[in-house]
């Protein structure tokens, strides 16, 4: 299905303060059951923002690995989707997304813990 401009349903809502509070696994949780049931574009917008919060989960857990290849992985899915779905500001995070990635890549596994938790990326809704 195509990303629509509409009201997010609640449970994306929900998601999304999950994220933005930096409970990312349980954000991973909450999309996961959005995700599972699309198809095309929304299924990438759902894996899309699953995976940078998997990845900001592993930044957070000390896991440089997991954290470069999700973040990667998801600024790949968000690339095949709107600018805007469901009101969320999908252009914005992939910036951000890429922004972190590059942040924590110049870092290096060493210095991951350096990396200021303020450039996380945020999840931003249009209304």
């Amino acid at each position: 299905m195509a990303c629509r401009n509409e009201q997010p349903p609640s449970e994306l809502v929900k998601a999304v303060e999950e994220f933005n509070r930096e409970e990312w696994f349980e954000c991973h949780e909450t999309l996961e059951e959005l995700w599972v049931g699309e198809k095309g574009e929304l299924r990438d917008f759902y894996q899309g923002v699953l995976q940078i919060a998997v990845a900001l989960h592993h930044w957070h857990n000390g896991n440089f690995k997991g954290a470069l290849i999700l973040l990667q992985k998801g600024g790949d899915c968000l690339r095949r989707v709107s600018a805007v779905c469901l009101q969320v500001d999908v252009a914005r995070l992939r910036g951000d997304a890429a922004a972190f990635l590059e942040k924590l890549s110049a870092a290096g596994e060493e210095r991951m813990a350096e990396v200021e938790p303020n450039l996380a990326p945020k999840l931003h809704l249009f209304s």
